[in-house]
């Protein structure tokens, strides 16, 4: 096969792009340039990913592996559909996944779509995810989770629709443990072995998300309030907290027995903010909007598991409705916010996935 391996200059990619062409097929890689100062035309960030200098990385791995390689322009189409995206969900009082929104619209629609047009017949990526083909034997490939439960990326990978996951090469899924990858990558003698993961929020380096989206949407003052009514506190705009926050809230009245207090829910049309102890976060109930399934939708009554955050615990879930979605917990999750992913499972398989509407 054709394939493109997408490099974001770290080691996963790299190693995964490796294992494609030890398969036997006729790689390229390519490089993402997602914001202008990633090109040159600004300057360099010293965090997060995409930067110039993990296009260095990415051009020096792919000169070992003996592969061509070019750097694509993607950034108006990142812009609007992550950077954009996430600045209006946190202005709508919703919480934002960005790369679970990059994978949906980015690479693996736009990247993706414009591989197949030029001939490629897949896109390899280094995503901690599996893929097998599906049980009745015909049909796409149904999505698992990775051998590797600490890195596994199947939750960012939830809601790429199964026709378009039919055409992706997931060469890392089976890999035991991230140490296995930076040893095989070493070994392979490719210079990114030893670089470190990045965790921030690539067009976010510096980790301030919240000063991220105020300086780009306005927002007014108001008040905190405890669940009585009573104004405790004040906030200089609601745009950038997010249910279940507790630092930077600034409360001038502490509470009652002393325990801290966090973000229960806030209006963006009042600009209340109202906060609470940390058990009134907890939600037994989930609603989200249209779902994606991978593979036929699974009948009300379905015994599931719910993970709501990338890193969250998965928690046994019953399915109460398919379209809108809509699952009881057979736990108290905290902190559930509209915006969020909801990815459901059925052990390491994922069923399908919704976009958090509300809880309670």
């Amino acid at each position: 096969m054709r394939v493109l391996a997408a490099m974001s200059g770290g080691v996963d990619s790299a190693v995964a792009a490796a294992r494609a062409v030890d398969a036997g097929h006729d790689v390229v890689g390519v490089h993402l340039a997602l914001s202008r100062g990633a090109q040159g035309g600004g300057p360099a960030r010293a965090r997060g990913c995409c930067t110039v200098e993990d296009a260095g990385d990415a051009r020096r791995a792919a000169d070992g592996l003996g592969i061509p390689f070019y750097v694509w322009d993607l950034s108006e189409r990142f812009t609007a559909d992550v950077v954009d995206d996430f600045t209006a969900e946190y202005a709508a009082g919703r919480t934002p996944n960005p790369c679970v929104r990059c994978n949906e619209r980015v690479k693996f629609a736009a990247l993706l779509d414009r591989a197949l047009a030029l001939g490629f017949d897949a896109l390899a990526t280094g995503h901690y995810a599996r893929l097998e083909p599906p049980a009745s034997g015909e049909g796409p490939p149904t999505l698992h989770r990775a051998r590797d439960a600490a890195k596994d990326q199947s939750y960012v990978l939830a809601v790429v629709p199964p026709h378009r996951l039919a055409r992706a090469l997931l060469p890392l899924g089976d890999v035991a443990t991230k140490d296995d990858v930076r040893a095989e990558a070493a070994d392979r003698g490719l210079a990114v072995a030893d670089k470190p993961d990045s965790h921030d929020i690539c067009f976010v380096p510096d980790g301030d998300a919240r000063g991220f989206v105020r300086a780009r949407v306005p927002s007014a003052p108001g008040v905190v309030r405890d669940e009585s009514g009573a104004v405790v506190g004040e906030h200089d705009g609601v745009v950038g907290l997010t249910v279940g926050q507790r630092r930077g809230l600034r409360l001038g009245t502490p509470a009652a027995d002393g325990r801290p207090r966090y973000v229960l829910s806030l209006s963006v049309v009042t600009g209340d903010v109202v906060v609470g102890p940390a058990e009134r976060l907890e939600r037994r109930s989930v609603t989200g909007g249209a779902p994606v399934w991978c593979g036929p939708a699974p009948a009300a009554g379905a015994r599931l598991g719910a993970q709501l955050r990338a890193h969250g615990a998965e928690v046994p879930a019953v399915l109460t409705g398919t379209d809108p979605v809509e699952v009881e917990l057979a736990e108290p999750v905290r902190g559930v916010a509209p915006g969020q992913t909801l990815a459901l499972y059925d052990g390491t398989r994922v069923v399908g996935s919704t976009t958090v509407a509300a809880a309670r």
